[in-house]
Parts: C-alpha cells; sequence; structure tokens
C-alpha cells in the first residue's frame, strides 16, 4: 500500500447502516432520472445532476478550505477518477438502458462487487480477498438473481451485445475510480466537490455538442427532479462513497451495489402501487444478509471531512 493510503477497518454499524442509506438514496434517484430524462435527455441529465451536486458541496469546501491536490500525479489521479466516477459510468448506464432490459442491467451492474474483490486484492495490501468477503458477494449477487429471475441468464445470450458491454464498462469504471479514491490524499468532501466540478467541466460542453441547448424550459416536476438528484442522489450519496471506500475499502463498500436494484423495485411498490413480490423480499434478506456478514465491531476512527 502507498504510503500516503490511510489504513482501512472493519465497518461498524454505523457504516453498514450509511451503506444501506445511501443505496436507497442511489435507488431512488432512478424515479427521479424517470421524471426528469424525458424533457432532459440522458446526457444533459447528467450534465445537469452532476452540476447541482458540485454546487452543493462548493459551499462547504470553501468554508473549510479548499485542499488542493499536492502534484501532478495526485492531479492525474483525481481526473482520472472523476472520469471514472462520474462522466463515463452515467453516459454508458444511459445508452445501455435504451436498448436491454432493467433486470439484465442488474445483473451485469451486480458483477461490480466481485470486480471490486479481485481489484481490492490484486492492488492494494489491507483489502485482500477472505473467505468473509466472497461468502458476502455470493449472497449479494443471489439476491439480485432472485429479484430478475434466473431466467434473466438467458437474455444474456441475446439483444444488443454492445449495450451488455457498455454496462459491464460501466461497473468497470466504477470499480477503477473505486481504487483509485484510496489513493489521494484529500478530505473527502473537497475530494467529491472537486470531482463533480470536473465532471460538470466536461459534461456540461459535452451536452452542448451533442444536443445543443435545451430546446424548452423545464416543467416544475422535471426541474424538482433534477434538484433532486444533484442534492441526493449526487452531491450527498457521493460523499458518503468516498468517505467510507477511505474508511473500509471499496471491496467491501461495493456490496451496497447490490442493494440499489432491490430498493428500485422496492420504491416500485410504495411509490408506483407495483405489486409485492416474495422475490423482492428473498433478495432483501440475501443482499443484508451479505452486508451484515462483511461486517464487524470496530470502533469507529474520526474522519477528517
Amino acid at each position: 500500500m502507498s504510503s500516503g493510503t490511510p489504513a482501512i477497518r472493519t465497518p461498524t454499524r454505523l457504516d453498514l447502516t450509511l451503506m444501506v442509506v445511501t443505496s436507497l438514496i442511489w435507488a431512488s434517484g432512478f424515479i427521479a432520472i424517470r421524471i426528469a430524462v424525458p424533457e432532459t435527455g440522458p446526457v444533459w441529465l447528467a450534465a445537469i445532476r452532476v452540476g447541482i451536486g458540485f454546487l452543493v458541496l462548493l459551499p462547504y469546501a470553501i468554508w473549510r478550505g479548499m485542499v488542493w491536490p499536492a502534484g501532478r500525479g495526485q492531479w492525474a489521479l483525481i481526473v482520472g477518477m472523476a472520469l471514472l466516477n462520474v462522466v463515463v459510468p452515467f453516459i454508458l448506464i444511459a445508452w445501455a438502458g435504451k436498448t436491454i432490459d432493467a433486470g439484465v442491467l442488474a445483473l451485469l451492474m451486480g458483477t461490480g462487487p466481485f470486480l471490486a474483490l479481485i481489484g481490492s486484492h490484486l492492488m492494494t495490501d489491507d483489502d485482500r480477498m477472505t473467505p468473509r468477503k466472497l461468502v458476502s458477494v455470493l449472497l449479494g449477487f443471489s439476491g439480485i438473481v432472485v429479484l430478475v429471475g434466473p431466467s434473466m441468464f438467458a437474455g444474456l445470450a441475446g439483444g444488443a451485445l454492445m449495450a451488455k458491454l457498455a454496462a459491464l464498462a460501466a461497473s468497470v469504471c466504477y470499480v477503477m475510480a473505486g481504487l483509485l479514491i484510496r489513493r489521494i490524499t484529500m478530505p473527502p468532501v473537497r475530494l467529491a466537490c472537486l470531482a463533480l466540478a470536473i465532471g460538470t467541466a466536461t459534461l456540461v460542453p459535452l451536452a452542448l455538442m451533442t444536443d445543443g441547448l435545451p430546446a424548452q424550459i423545464f416543467s416544475a416536476p422535471a426541474l424538482g427532479a433534477l434538484i433532486y438528484l444533484g442534492l441526493f442522489p449526487t452531491g450527498i450519496a457521493y460523499l458518503v462513497r468516498f468517505t467510507l471506500i477511505r474508511a473500509i475499502g471499496y471491496s467491501r463498500f461495493s456490496l451496497s451495489v447490490n442493494l440499489v436494484p432491490v430498493f428500485g423495485v422496492a420504491l416500485g411498490v410504495i411509490i408506483l402501487d407495483e405489486p409485492l413480490s416474495i422475490n423482492l423480499i428473498a433478495a432483501l434478506a440475501l443482499v443484508l444478509a451479505g452486508l451484515f456478514v462483511s461486517g464487524g465491531g470496530k470502533k469507529p476512527q474520526p474522519v477528517s471531512l
């Protein structure tokens, strides 16, 4: 492990609670996306939500005193992390979601914890593969399979190959970004703020080049959805993500990825009055079991924001 990388600790109950809450916030973002994307398009939606997230974190970063990267090496890590964590996966997932079923997309994104387990084992000294972690990942992925149904594996064989590769590439991007976060020596709030600033500076010109200026003023529901996306799933959730990755390691934090589709379906039951299924209850139980198998009971250590 590099000299500037802080050591990780076993997840506490507070860490596990934050992982569950963050997953719930990310899942709720899908409802906001469905409301806003017909008016904004996927690229403008990504640009606006990232820009709002940046503005949410900026006052705190200024108040605490912005910490700038120490040298070109750290700048390169932060720019690479911002592209892999914000810009590229947002676009890939939006594009893949146009041509493949949500269940297939959930399965493909559910490979993230496996990739994180392997990547952390190969690229860190203190986040290695253990039987407990492997069981946690298997339980989480089993929950996704139960949720979408084993028949979804048949869907992997047909349909748009490029869209499936795009979803896998997005999962790889998140894993690579998560591993880079632990090599960056900046407090989490300042790091998240800078990453969202880089994402905004990249996505806004990209949206202008691909879609031009929005053709109409957005409706009140779309504006509300955009503000929610920027404030919670982007600003606050990314801050918690950066903080937890530095504290407990990416292989453990990645387990929360499997809760996102489970909560997404659950929110459909609560908000859209969709039917409650035994599969949803079983999937939630399996994914939560995976999270708690990975946990421990060490006292939290203070983290500088």
